[in-house]
């Protein structure tokens, strides 16, 4: 029985990174929703991919989602638009923590020309293995989904 619902999602420059995730993540126990892209030959726009996976996670299809492109910035931004989402990018297993203890992160972004595999493959297991620390970051975190009373 899978543990949770992982929702993951590519740009071209992003695919290589996100498979390799993907294998990680089924050999762990997750099940996963590939969201695409389905190959790194044809040019495609990130906003796509991160778009579907912040809509899987906030629609509750996924428990989390795992994002990647180039440099990790597009993808993060398309997935932040949805306001259920808190999207983190992060380049270090520390970052990954932090998103999660701290500011309850549900994506996961990561920008495949900036980390390697194996800090790659740190940052999906510090977040997946991170509870959120709740208590004095809980009143912060909730701000974040009221930013738009605020403006």
């Amino acid at each position: 029985m899978s543990r949770d619902v992982i929702a993951i999602g590519s740009d071209h420059a992003g695919y290589a990174l996100k498979s390799l995730l993907a294998e990680a993540l089924v050999t762990d126990g997750y099940a996963i929703i590939d969201c695409g892209t389905d190959d790194e030959v044809v040019s495609v726009d990130y906003p796509d991919f991160g778009t579907a996976v912040a809509q899987m996670v906030a629609d509750g299809q996924a428990r989390f989602g795992v994002v990647v492109c180039g440099s990790g910035i597009g993808i993060s931004i398309a997935a932040n638009r949805n306001p259920a989402v808190r999207a983190a990018l992060c380049t270090s297993g520390l970052m990954a923590r932090l998103s999660r203890e701290h500011n309850d992160a549900n994506v996961l972004a990561l920008g495949s020309r900036i980390i390697g595999v194996e800090v790659a493959r740190d940052c999906l297991q510090q977040f997946l293995n991170t509870e959120f620390a709740g208590g004095r970051h809980s009143g912060r975190v909730a701000k974040l989904s009221n930013l738009s009373e605020v403006i």
